[in-house]
């Protein structure tokens, strides 16, 4: 089933980034983890999104690399205190206790990590 939505086409289509090529590859590659997984524009950027919660969000900046914010909705939750998520990898940087960021700096940062930032995007669409 096609889930790509026409607002992240256009974007995408007029995106002027270096890795505009990755990007599109993470989008579909994220989008095919899940069934439930949805697209829409946020923060002028392409975000994923699970019953209607924004869970994954790239930031992109021109000149620069690829960042993949994972938030779990705009309000503060009341589970704050006491979630835990598990980064085997080491990718994640937290800015909160329940707001991860995903820094890719380059093409070859983004091949090199992209079985892990799946795996990472996997489990965070549940936490």
């Amino acid at each position: 089933m096609e889930r790509h939505t026409p607002e992240v086409d256009t974007y995408l289509a007029s995106l002027d980034h270096p890795l505009a090529a990755q990007v599109s590859e993470l989008r579909d590659a994220i989008l095919a983890l899940d069934a439930r997984i949805t697209e829409r524009i946020k923060w002028k950027a392409p975000s994923f999104v699970v019953d209607g919660v924004d869970r994954v969000t790239f930031a992109l900046r021109p000149g620069k690399g690829i960042e993949l914010i994972l938030h779990r909705g705009v309000a503060v939750r009341s589970d704050t205190d006491t979630f835990r998520f598990d980064d085997d990898s080491g990718l994640i940087r937290w800015a909160t206790p329940d707001r991860g960021i995903i820094s890719l700096a380059d093409a070859d940062a983004v091949q090199g990590h992209r079985d892990a930032v799946l795996w990472i995007v996997a489990r965070w669409i549940d936490a």
